[in-house]
């Protein structure tokens, strides 16, 4: 593996081997600002990166009309099929849905034994009548919250959803929007909520890469709820229904998350696995049968297994690089992760990667010791691979009125030089 750290253009990038900016003289100033600096760093367990689109390398071929794989920890994307394309996420809606039930939970606004009671709507629309898949609550009975989310996640009841939506938020509608607003704040860009339990309909839409967001969020936010999601079975009104998530049954490490299904858009699953500790989540959609997206998902998470392994770029707390600081008492700020930081490659062969230490700056003085200065890019070719947050590693004092307006001066004739620089 070869990792080199590098200035993205028109951007500021630093590292551990960056010019030490001095005050003394304009002219090392301006060399400062105009140079660009060889960078390296050595190779350096996991750490939740943010998720960002990366082309993996041509070695998987899938039937699924899209598909993404992401290394948990790391945020890696492993592969990538149309992962941006608009597909119809039928059931797998309902992880949305568990996100709010989780969160109501969490907070105590709700609890396992508080019940719901089983609505028309709820039973005409996403139950026994209905013909889609059910819990079978019966009309206008009560139900505990406990009972119905294990009727939404192990058996995929559109009841079950729509009973929990309405107890929650007093309508579907309501739900939905609360739903909606969670997808704003989580970052599900290209996602459309219409409904709680993922019944047809052609506002509602969704992509593999929102769907792969939105099952690491719940995985990371509530551990243990999440937890509902691997179980195998579930009975209820004396009908005992297997999960149907295919994977659970059949594959070592599965722990989730949905299935779907729509005449138009074919067989779709939202998956998580974890082997050796290492969890990968992925989505598939655009199956012709159920049998496909089983077999599919099955040697997506084999060839992912087999082909790459973790390899670590820093510890927690590690020096990453530095950032310039503007009016400070020294001249830059030291830039480390909260936690390790580690990255996919393929277990055979030397393969290439860079990196980008990106921030605005330069970071306006004072700095205090853990601020969030950047963030560190790693790609892999042109891909990106990893994004993860870069905080300050100490605190840097804002220093005397001399030293201020001597940074006031350099900045200036930097935007001087830059300006000229573009003009050419």
């Amino acid at each position: 593996m070869i990792l080199g750290l590098k200035r993205r253009p028109g951007q500021r990038a630093a590292s551990a081997g960056a010019l030490q900016t001095s005050r003394r003289a304009l002219v090392g100033v301006m060399a400062a600002l105009l140079a660009a600096p060889a960078l390296s760093v050595a190779p350096a367990a996991a750490q939740h990166g943010r998720n960002v689109a990366a082309r993996a390398p041509a070695a998987f071929e899938t039937g699924a009309a899209q598909a993404i794989l992401i290394d948990d920890a790391t945020g890696s994307t492993l592969f990538d099929k149309a992962a941006d394309a608009p597909f119809a996420p039928a059931s797998m809606v309902k992880i949305m849905t568990a996100a709010l039930v989780f969160e109501a939970l969490s907070s105590g606004k709700i609890t396992q034994d508080t019940q719901f009671r089983i609505s028309e709507h709820a039973w005409r629309t996403g139950g026994g009548p209905s013909g889609g898949s059910a819990m079978f609550a019966i009309l206008n009975s009560e139900v505990r919250v406990g009972d119905l989310l294990r009727g939404m996640l192990v058996q995929a009841g559109n009841d079950a959803a729509i009973a929990l939506a309405e107890g929650i938020a007093g309508s579907e509608p309501a739900f939905v929007a609360r739903m909606t607003a969670k997808a704003k704040e989580i970052g599900l860009t290209r996602t459309t909520f219409v409904n709680a339990s993922g019944l047809p309909d052609p506002g509602q839409m969704t992509t593999a890469r929102d769907m792969a967001r939105l099952s690491r969020y719940v995985i990371a936010t509530w551990p243990e709820l999440y937890r509902v999601f691997s179980e195998p079975e579930f009975t209820w009104n004396k009908i005992r229904q297997r999960n149907r998530n295919p994977l659970v049954h059949v594959v070592n490490g599965a722990d989730g998350l949905q299935t779907g299904y729509t005449r138009e858009g074919g067989f779709s699953l939202a998956g998580s696995v974890v082997q050796n500790g290492q969890r990968l989540v992925f989505v598939l959609t655009g199956l012709k049968t159920a049998a496909a997206r089983a077999d599919e998902a099955r040697k997506l998470v084999d060839w992912a297994y087999r082909t790459f392994e973790a390899r670590k770029l820093f510890e927690a707390g590690e020096k990453v690089g530095e950032a310039s600081v503007f009016g400070g008492a020294r001249g830059s700020v030291a830039l480390a992760a909260r936690g390790p930081v580690s990255v996919l490659v393929r277990r055979e062969g030397d393969e290439r990667l860079t990196a980008q230490i990106v921030y605005t700056g330069p970071a306006p003085a004072p700095v205090a010791a853990g601020a969030e200065i950047g963030k560190l890019i790693v790609l892999r070719g042109d891909a990106p691979a990893l994004e993860t947050p870069l905080y300050a590693a100490e605190a840097v004092a804002r220093g005397s009125i001399p030293q201020r307006a001597l940074d006031g001066a350099m900045e200036l004739a930097g935007g001087w030089v830059r300006k000229a620089l573009r003009r050419e």
